[in-house]
């Protein structure tokens, strides 16, 4: 019974992990679609830009400014992709587990047997 109730904590263990994940990846999701909208905003200002530096707001090009935001997107792109990967194998983990607890439970509580 030692080993079911491991393979049980890990179970949520793995699954409390992938909703951090999946909590954490939507964040960025966010900030990914927040930068688009400000992307979109400097292609169409034909004005004066600025760019908040520390407690000040400084004019700056919009090349500069299109240049942060991409590499910020872009930034944020790879975090959610690698994510995306952590979440995948967790989840097959997960499936994984929860295929031998199944197992186990149906055995009586004894791995491999």
């Amino acid at each position: 019974m030692e080993n079911l109730e491991k393979l049980i904590t890990e179970v949520q263990m793995k699954n409390q992990m992938l909703q951090n994940i999946a909590m954490q990846k939507q964040t960025l999701m966010i900030q990914s679609k927040e930068l688009e909208q400000a992307l979109e905003e400097v292609e169409k200002s034909d004005g004066d830009l600025y760019k908040l530096v520390g407690p000040i707001l400084m004019k700056t090009d919009k090349t500069s400014v299109k240049n942060d935001l991409d590499e910020k997107k872009d930034d944020i792109d790879i975090k959610v992709k690698s994510m995306e990967k952590q979440e995948k194998k967790l989840s097959d983990q997960i499936t994984e587990n929860q295929k031998v607890l199944q197992d186990m439970i149906n055995r009586g509580g004894k791995a491999g047997e």
